[in-house]
């Protein structure tokens, strides 16, 4: 007997899969790179590793191709940011370029607010410093 579960019940799939990951996490570094602040986090002059980084971490989040993993290792988010002061400042101005780029989606509304809940909880949690 076959498993009924099929690609189609995870989230990625249901709201499109690699096209709209992409499209997520390119409009979130269209903000990223008009923000002095969030860009000097970036070392890179080229902002499409990170790009790829986020869009491959979210994808495996959500169902889709592991291939954070096989490339990375253990997402380990929170020990990833470890080494780097994060504050709520910092926090804020993510949050407000993820949430912008979420807008562009058009998500079913269930999808949309799952997916703002998990992003803001992930960008409370990565809080390390006062400031």
């Amino acid at each position: 007997m076959s498993d009924p579960t099929t690609a189609a019940d995870t989230f990625y799939d249901q709201v499109g899969g690699q096209d709209t990951f992409e499209r997520l996490v390119h409009e979130f570094y269209l903000g990223v790179a008009g923000d002095p602040v969030l860009r000097a986090l970036y070392p890179e002059a080229d902002l499409g590793p990170a790009e790829r980084r986020l869009r491959m971490f979210l994808e495996q989040y959500w169902g889709g191709p592991t291939t954070y993993s096989r490339e990375r290792g253990h997402p380990r988010l929170r020990m990833r940011h470890v080494p780097y002061a994060v504050t709520p400042d910092q926090r804020d101005r993510w949050l407000r370029h993820m949430m912008a780029a979420v807008d562009t989606l058009g998500l079913e509304s269930s999808h949309d607010l799952v997916l703002r809940d998990y992003l803001q909880r992930a960008a409370f949690s990565l809080v390390n410093s006062p400031g």
